[in-house]
């Protein structure tokens, strides 16, 4: 597949003429060597980076990871699952992320990423009880798309996440300050990643912005830039202000817009004017926000390296979260709906290294037992806050409700709901969505 472009709308990383590395020694641990012979090897032990006990110093910054990895559950507590969800029927419908572990996917009505279940929510009407199996801005997400008479359920409260958390809506706001003393705000528009809290997304609906998913991410950032363009920008001073995920808005930009990386500047809400100068600001066409994923940032260029020269004819395939030197590198390039998509259309024989969170992997691995699967990378950290949703917590969700008992509703600031659902109808009337 390397050197092919895709159809629009397809990430692809054209590199006709480049070689495959099939030559040289590569060190990379029995586990990628022995998955190189054949079938999906699970990480051993001595591969992970257990929660909690140590951290990759050459990984970029938040991407330690906090707590133990979670147990599986007793068998007892499955039967009780069971009994609670049939208690329930259709007063309640079971939403599960791609990233969760299969004990709690097991239990789903539906399975996708963050935006695609918050639509499923908004389309169950009749549902009372909305049980979101994600993280905090999801089941945000599908508070603001369903009506006053459903009520969205997070099992554990804690389940946030680590990349929406780096972009705080006093930050944000004191960012737009900046942005207005350089004189610059008035042709910036800002475009939000699903992967940001509901004040951040209503923030975006007050300023004329949009939000974005991983898949419409080009067809937002030409909208936003036509915006700009109307709001006074010029053809080449519009501006966007992009949140939270820098490498979502550094790849999109450059790879989907044919931008430099040097119309990319990074805002760091920690440093004064966001560590830049008056000039690098004027001069930006894209203010990326100082944000990432502690999973996608995770992978290295070493690691499809080192996987091309283990594993002949691998095609390399990368979330768009993934650092740029990371998507560069790789053959495709798409959101967890397409990477699945990808390997369902994937021809039996061939080889695949993957790099977004290990969950997925392993259970695309499961589904194609004819096709080789590798995790890009042999150290391996899960999703710490989405593995807080697990069966215990979703137990105790199910048979509170049973019990009469809400709990753990998430309602978000009626203001915040409309301006947030204002940024995301907007999404929604992009072309092509």
């Amino acid at each position: 597949m390397r050197g092919l472009c895709q159809p629009p709308g397809v990430w692809t990383v054209c590199r006709p003429g480049v070689a495959v590395w099939e030559h040289g020694p590569v060190s990379t641990g029995s586990t990628l060597l022995d998955a190189a012979r054949g079938g999906f090897v699970e990480p051993s032990s001595s591969a992970l980076l257990l929660l909690g006990q140590g951290r990759d110093l050459a990984s970029e910054r938040g991407v330690e990871c906090v707590g133990d990895l979670p147990a599986p559950s007793d068998p007892d507590l499955v039967e009780r699952a069971r009994a609670a969800r049939a208690a329930l029927g259709e007063r309640a419908f079971v939403l599960g992320h791609h990233y969760q572990r299969d004990e709690v996917i097991d239990f789903a009505d539906v399975t996708g990423d963050s935006f695609k279940l918050a639509r499923e929510a908004a389309a169950r009407p009749e549902a009372e009880f909305i049980l979101f199996c994600g993280v905090h801005f999801m089941a945000e997400s599908a508070d603001i798309l369903t009506s006053d008479a459903q009520q969205v359920v997070l099992p554990d409260l804690a389940a946030g996440c680590s990349m929406a958390d780096m972009a705080a809506i006093d930050q944000v706001e004191d960012a737009w300050d900046v942005l207005e003393e350089v004189g610059i705000a008035d042709s910036t528009i800002p475009v939000t990643y699903m992967n940001s809290s509901a004040a951040i997304k209503a923030f975006t609906g007050r300023h004329g912005g949009t939000v974005c998913t991983s898949s419409n991410a080009e067809v937002a950032l030409r909208w936003a830039f036509g915006r700009a363009r109307s709001a006074g920008g010029g053809p080449d001073t519009g501006k966007v202000l992009f949140l939270p995920d820098q490498h979502l808005g550094r790849n999109t930009a450059v790879l989907k817009l044919a931008m430099s990386t040097g119309d990319c500047v990074v805002f760091d809400p920690r440093r004064p004017n966001g560590g830049l100068t008056d000039a690098e600001l004027r001069d930006a066409r894209m203010i990326l926000w100082r944000g990432h994923c502690s999973v996608h940032g995770r992978f290295s260029a070493k690691n499809v390296s080192d996987v091309r020269a283990a594993v002949p004819d691998v095609n390399v395939l990368v979330h768009p979260e993934c650092k740029y030197e990371v998507v560069t590198a790789a053959d495709l390039v798409g959101s967890t709906e397409f990477i699945i998509q990808t390997l369902d259309a994937a021809e039996p024989g061939s080889s695949w290294a993957i790099g977004t969170e290990l969950n997925l992997v392993r259970r695309v691995a499961r589904a194609h037992p004819d096709k080789q699967v590798h995790y890009l990378d042999s150290t391996v950290c899960f999703c710490s806050t989405m593995n807080r949703i697990d069966l215990p917590h979703l137990v105790w969700a199910m048979e509170s409700l049973v019990a009469g008992r809400v709990v753990n509703r998430i309602v978000v600031d009626a203001d915040d709901a409309h301006w947030a659902r204002v940024a995301l109808d907007q999404m929604l009337a992009l072309p092509g969505i």
